[in-house]
């Protein structure tokens, strides 16, 4: 894949969770750039948030890479689709369940459904997440804070419980943080919040799971172009995207992939514990 060109999003604007056909312009997800290698041949994959952004770029990416894929979403079912799509294209099964993760009883059937369908867990991608951007602590409604806690923290920490008992030897478990984890941005406090728990908890979790042979590490991307992006931010804020990292740009969807694959493979036999950076040039610490 070349590297894209520093450029400006046009300003516009979307309601959450968002879609990708309103976006411009569209991002990158690896459609027509990712080259898989056998590296993934045979691992049954749970992911969610998979039918855009990160997660629909990793979808792809997987099952290119040899791996079977379910796909949690919440209800974007076209964009769900069209990653289903891929996935089968590349030769491998996607399974689709949509649905509220913020709803604990909902993301209780995420697992086994994974079980049902593929008879094991061998890698769990926690990548659904909710954002909104705010000025003042005012701003921010009770209700929000829940929804964003629970969507971000506690159904992370529902599939982890749930995955492990599922996991062999060699298993992976990746979860999505972000450069807010160490670098808040003071209009997206409690998104930040969640994505250092996120950060902490695999950490935890690493050390938990190091004698069962199952690895944890979590990644943290800067400025990705995704729905989350119109839907969740101003609209001038949205046309200047990503231009304030040293790359001076966002990143495609695609430019994610290779690190969960990475994580996800044997290749990575050794790391667990760890916070990768993939933030166009912003240190994390």
């Amino acid at each position: 894949m070349s590297e894209p060109r520093p450029e400006s999003q046009p300003t516009q604007q979307q309601t959450p969770p968002g879609t990708l056909g309103a976006m411009d312009p569209e991002p990158d997800h690896g459609e027509e750039s990712y080259r898989g290698s056998g590296r993934l041949t045979g691992k049954k994959a749970v992911i969610t948030g998979g039918d855009s952004g990160i997660g629909r770029a990793v979808a792809i990416a997987f099952a290119r890479e040899g791996a079977d894929v379910l796909i949690a979403y919440l209800d974007e079912h076209e964009d769900a689709q069209d990653t289903a799509r891929y996935v089968e294209q590349a030769g491998r099964t996607c399974v689709l369940v949509a649905g509220d993760l913020s709803d604990r009883a909902h993301a209780k059937t995420i697992i086994p459904r994974c079980v049902e369908e593929f008879g094991r867990v061998d890698v769990l991608v926690n990548n659904a997440a909710f954002q909104m951007t705010h000025g003042s602590l005012d701003e921010i409604s009770d209700e929000e804070w829940d929804h964003t806690v629970a969507t971000n923290l506690t159904a992370m920490f529902v599939l982890c419980r749930d995955a492990i008992p599922h996991m062999q030897p060699g298993a992976a478990i990746i979860n999505s943080s972000s450069v807010n984890s160490d670098m808040p941005s003071h209009t997206l406090a409690p998104y930040a919040m969640t994505k250092a728990g996120i950060a902490n908890f695999t950490a935890s979790l690493a050390q938990l799971l190091a004698e069962k042979g199952i690895r944890a590490n979590s990644v943290a991307p800067g400025p990705v172009w995704t729905p989350l992006i119109p839907s969740t931010m101003p609209e001038e804020k949205v046309e200047g995207f990503g231009e304030q990292v040293p790359m001076g740009r966002a990143a495609q969807p695609a430019e994610l992939a290779p690190v969960y694959v990475l994580l996800a493979s044997d290749e990575a036999s050794y790391v667990s514990g760890a916070r990768v950076a993939v933030t166009g040039g912003n240190p994390i610490l």
